[in-house]
């Protein structure tokens, strides 16, 4: 099988597509002739080995896969070739083959297409247990999205939304507003490039804070990280929760007299970790992102799709921020 490797740290330029031996599915395994495979900011950071898990190499990036079962190792009776699939898979998604344990895939609905299925899990997982768990988002909340426009950014403001929030959307450009106008949001900020001076901080945070309202934000969704978020922080409410997501824009350093003076929780959001440690929740959660996908009330937005050979420049346009919504690597045919 052919697999987008990366045999060196370094960016997407340094990935070669290689030859590996087919793999064989272990007992409780099912192996998967991956269709599809999404592109997501981890993406980026563990072929540079700047993320948290640093797999041996070679290894293929791409967490986040659909596709078609081929076989079944032994024990597994739930699955059976030919079944449609999708799951996350921490890495190696680039690649025309994969393993995985049978107990992390789920049933591709009929009707949505492979590069759909590759486009939700992770983004939308994420977000899910973000509000419902860290944050507490209930109805009639304010919620403000910073980088509203990306993958985990939309899944905000469409989550935000069914579970009866007003929305504020932050992004970049107006391109990108009308995007998170799109998915449901009630109001929309477009905020410059970083860096930002003492002045530019002060302004933005007004910015922020004209939008949300006298009361500020409930809660703040940021995977972004940088110096976004210290003005989002100025414009958080009377015990709001603030969700550290992501840092794609650097990770920020807070100063801790803004928490104490609005009473304000700062919540990290480790989605791998919780569904590792809390599986039955977590199952909960994606059953209920089934039941939204299906009511339409969610819809994973794939923008751009790219040739198998071509997945180093989907992870380079992720890298540059260029991305609305989803961008999806067609593995197979």
């Amino acid at each position: 099988m052919k697999a987008l490797l990366s045999k060196a740290p370094g960016g997407p330029d340094t990935l070669e597509l290689s030859e590996l031996p087919d793999p064989t599915p272990a007992k409780g395994q099912l192996l998967v002739a991956v269709k599809a495979c999404s592109i997501n900011y981890p993406d980026v950071l563990i072929i540079e080995d700047k993320y948290q898990f640093k797999p041996e190499r070679p290894f293929a990036p791409g967490s986040e896969i659909s596709g078609v079962v081929e076989a079944v190792g032994e024990g597994v009776t739930d699955w059976k070739a030919g079944d449609r699939m999708l799951a996350t898979v921490g890495h190696g998604g680039l690649a025309e083959k994969v393993v995985l344990d049978a107990n992390r895939a789920y049933r591709l609905p009929e009707g949505r297409s492979f590069a759909e299925g590759s486009a939700l899990l992770l983004t939308y997982a994420t977000t899910i247990h973000a509000l419902l768990d860290r944050g507490h988002l209930k109805e009639g909340d304010t919620l403000l999205v910073l980088g509203a426009a990306g993958g985990v950014g939309l899944a905000a403001v469409e989550l935000g939304k069914a579970f009866g929030a007003r929305v504020v959307a932050a992004v970049s450009s107006e391109e990108k507003a009308q995007a998170a106008r799109e998915a449901g949001a009630d109001d929309t900020v477009i905020y410059d490039r970083a860096p930002f001076d003492k002045g530019q901080s002060k302004a933005l945070a007004g910015k922020f804070k004209d939008a949300l309202g006298p009361n500020g934000a409930d809660v703040i969704y940021d995977p972004v990280g940088g110096d976004y978020t210290e003005p989002a922080l100025r414009s958080i409410g009377w015990e709001g929760r603030y969700l550290v997501v992501g840092f794609p824009a650097g990770i920020p350093r807070l100063p801790l007299n803004l928490t104490l003076l609005k009473s304000c929780d700062v919540c990290g959001v480790f989605w791998g970790a919780f569904a590792a440690r809390d599986p039955k929740a977590n199952a909960a959660h994606v059953d209920r992102l089934f039941r939204l996908w299906e009511q339409g009330k969610i819809a994973p937005r794939v923008t751009d799709t790219f040739a198998f050979e071509d997945g180093g420049k989907a992870i380079a346009k992720m890298a540059a921020r260029g991305a609305i919504g989803k961008l999806v690597v067609e593995v197979g045919g």
